[in-house]
C-alpha cells in the first residue's frame, strides 16, 4: 500500500525530473536546475523515508557517488550549472550502477522490438537471446 506521503514524494520527484530536463533544454538555466534538484531530492526522501535516504547516500561503498551527486547539486545552487550537472551525472551513475542491469532487463522484456531487445539484453548482461 502506498501512503499519501509516498504519493506526494512521487509527484515531487516527477516535477523535479521535469524541471531538471527543462533546465537542461534551456541551456542549463540555473534557477530551473536548482529548483529541480531540490524537488527531486525532497521527493526521494518522501518516497523512501528520511532514514533510508540517509543510509542509501552515506553507505561506505557509495560515498564517492554521493559526494559527486550532492556536490553537483550544491554547485548548481551556487550558480555553476554546467560543472554541477556533470558532477551530478557522474555521481548518479556511481550511485545507481547496480540497478542498471535490472532496468535494462526489464526494458528488454517489455516489447518484442528486435534490435532494441537484443541491445537491452546485452546491456543487462543476459546471454540468452530468447525473450
Amino acid at each position: 500500500m502506498i501512503s499519501e506521503l509516498q504519493k506526494l514524494g512521487a509527484g515531487l520527484a516527477g516535477f523535479g525530473i521535469f524541471f531538471i530536463t527543462f533546465g537542461v533544454l534551456l541551456y542549463f538555466d540555473t534557477v530551473l536546475l536548482a529548483f529541480g534538484n531540490i524537488l527531486f531530492l525532497s521527493g526521494l526522501a518522501l518516497i523512501i523515508g528520511l532514514r533510508r535516504t540517509f543510509s542509501f547516500f552515506f553507505q561506505r561503498q557509495k560515498l564517492r557517488g554521493s559526494t559527486f551527486f550532492l556536490g553537483g547539486a550544491l554547485l548548481v545552487l551556487l550558480r555553476w550549472p554546467l560543472i554541477g550537472m556533470l558532477c551530478e551525472i557522474y555521481g548518479f551513475f556511481n550511485l545507481f550502477r547496480g540497478f542498471f542491469p535490472m532496468v535494462f532487463g526489464f526494458l528488454a522484456s517489455l516489447g518484442n522490438i528486435p534490435v532494441l531487445t537484443l541491445l537491452f539484453q546485452k546491456l543487462a548482461g543476459s546471454d540468452s537471446t530468447m525473450v
